[in-house]
């Protein structure tokens, strides 16, 4: 279990320049990632060090983004200003939490510009909308070398999350109650605002070669 990628809900400037405003600040150059057909939506890639990438999203116009948990999240999200939408914690087991959650995962897909299928599978989506400190899971079908973060050779890291809600009630959606503190992703550093109600996903922090950037 690792954090995959962080989600960035375009704002009322659009995909693009969203993106590029983003990849600005981390150093990084944004690349097209295509469409979701199956949630309505489409996406920027600003691919990371360490196997990680910051997706950069924005609903479409179609009957999938009405539907689909994902659609509804990036459209809740944009229709508030835009901002970080998710973070996704890449698992080997999804079945495991398919049972801890009680539901089913639901299957993902796209086509980038350069012809591959990526697939995989996801499940925690519809609680990103009024939770997105907690985060949704996702087990990627498609080779490690096709993956979005492999779309560039970057040295920015993602290396901080800062989170309001309730410290535990995030452990416990992860499944790392009873594991001793810092058992996950030692390699990045998780702040909770103290004395906050509000269960969001405030920013993220990297480390470019321009120094510490947090946004």
């Amino acid at each position: 279990m690792r954090i995959d990628h962080v989600s960035y809900a375009a704002g009322p400037e659009g995909l693009k320049a969203t993106a590029e405003r983003l990849a600005e600040q981390l150093g990084v150059t944004p690349r097209d990632g295509g469409v979701h057909p199956r949630f309505g939506t489409r996406n920027v890639i600003l691919p990371l060090a360490e196997d990680r990438y910051v997706e950069v999203v924005e609903v479409l116009d179609h009957p999938a983004s009405d539907k689909a948990p994902f659609g509804q999240a990036v459209r809740a999200r944009s229709e508030k200003g835009g901002g970080w939408m998710a973070w996704v914690v890449a698992v080997d087991d999804l079945a495991a939490v398919e049972e801890r959650l009680g539901r089913q995962a639901a299957d993902g897909n796209r086509t980038t510009p350069e012809g591959v299928e990526l697939t995989w599978r996801q499940i925690g989506v519809k609680n990103v909308i009024d939770h997105s400190n907690l985060p949704f899971f996702v087990k990627w079908l498609s080779p490690v070398e096709d993956r979005p973060s492999r779309l560039d050779d970057n040295a920015t890291k993602l290396t901080g999350l800062t989170l309001g809600g309730d410290f535990p009630v995030v452990r416990e959606w992860l499944g790392i109650s009873d594991a001793p503190k810092g058992s996950f992703e030692s390699a990045v550093e998780f702040g909770f605002v103290e004395d906050d109600d509000c269960p969001c996903l405030y920013d993220v922090t990297f480390e470019t070669p321009n120094g510490t950037v947090t946004i």
